[in-house]
């Protein structure tokens, strides 16, 4: 039950992006929650799960009595507007787990290919064993490792794709 309701809230979300020219929709919790009969957390869990910078959303929101929701779609049909997303997505620190992540979800969204997403794989294990073993990085010295060879590795994918 809760899962079709998630879903029928993604998809209604979704189809309002089709109704509109721009690359963002504004949204009220409440009413969304009126709509579904159910209650504005659930609306919260939606936007946490199904609209991600990694499934290439940002979040805007304020909150309070007149409180909303801005949904902004990230473009990536420009070079520059990719290349843009993969840094503010990333930024400085990034885990293991966090990065694969954001792995899958490029993949996902076809921005790239599956060996693409096998070598960027195989550079984090290389990573982690350099970390481990060559060079007893703390976990900080670590994430940042992970963050600036995945921002280097998929930014060097977006300007060389044909």
């Amino acid at each position: 039950m809760l899962k079709n309701l998630t879903d029928d809230i993604e998809k209604y979300i979704c189809a309002m992006f089709e109704d509109v020219e721009e690359s963002w929709i504004q949204i009220r919790r409440k009413d969304l929650a009126k709509v579904f009969g159910c209650v504005p957390s659930q609306i919260n869990y939606v936007l946490r799960s199904r609209f991600t910078p990694e499934r290439g959303y940002l979040i805007e929101s304020q909150r309070g009595g007149h409180g909303f929701v801005k949904i902004l779609k990230v473009s990536c049909a420009q070079p520059q507007e990719k290349l843009d997303h993969v840094s503010t997505l990333i930024g400085d620190y990034l885990s293991e787990p966090e990065a694969k992540r954001i792995i899958k979800a490029f993949h996902n969204r076809g921005l790239i290919s599956m060996r693409e997403r096998v070598l960027i794989d195989l550079s984090f294990r290389y990573v982690k064993a350099l970390g481990e073993n060559d060079f007893n990085l703390v976990q900080s010295d670590l994430e940042a490792l992970y963050a600036d060879v995945l921002k280097r590795m998929l930014k060097a994918m977006m300007i060389t794709e044909n």
